[in-house]
């Protein structure tokens, strides 16, 4: 496995993280405890799918297909946290990164 695949598959597993931290959030779970490891988790996230990216770059493979995740990743905390659209925007990041890691593996 690649540098650049590699960085994916933790980026993969991190998103897989925050995704199950926000549903439980958005439940009810947790809610003073886990804000913070939830937020850390998001920026983890949004450096990784930056450094895969990079990494896919200068492995020569289609970088660009990670642009669309890193785009709905920085439009995160635009919907009011608990509503319907940042689930939903939470969602379509996770379907964006999993097209966008598929593209650029």
């Amino acid at each position: 496995m690649s540098v650049a695949g590699a960085a994916l598959l933790v980026t993969g597993l991190l998103l897989t993280l925050l995704m199950g931290l926000g549903v439980s959030l958005q439940l009810g779970y947790g809610r003073g405890r886990a804000r913070w490891p939830h937020h850390a988790l998001f920026f983890a996230v949004c450096a990784g799918v930056f450094v895969s990216g990079g990494l896919a770059a200068l492995a020569g493979r289609r970088w660009w297909a990670l642009l669309p995740a890193l785009a709905l990743l920085l439009a995160m905390p635009r919907p009011r946290p608990g509503s319907p659209a940042h689930w939903r925007l939470a969602l379509a990041c996770a379907v964006a990164f999993g097209l966008g890691a598929w593209g650029a593996a």
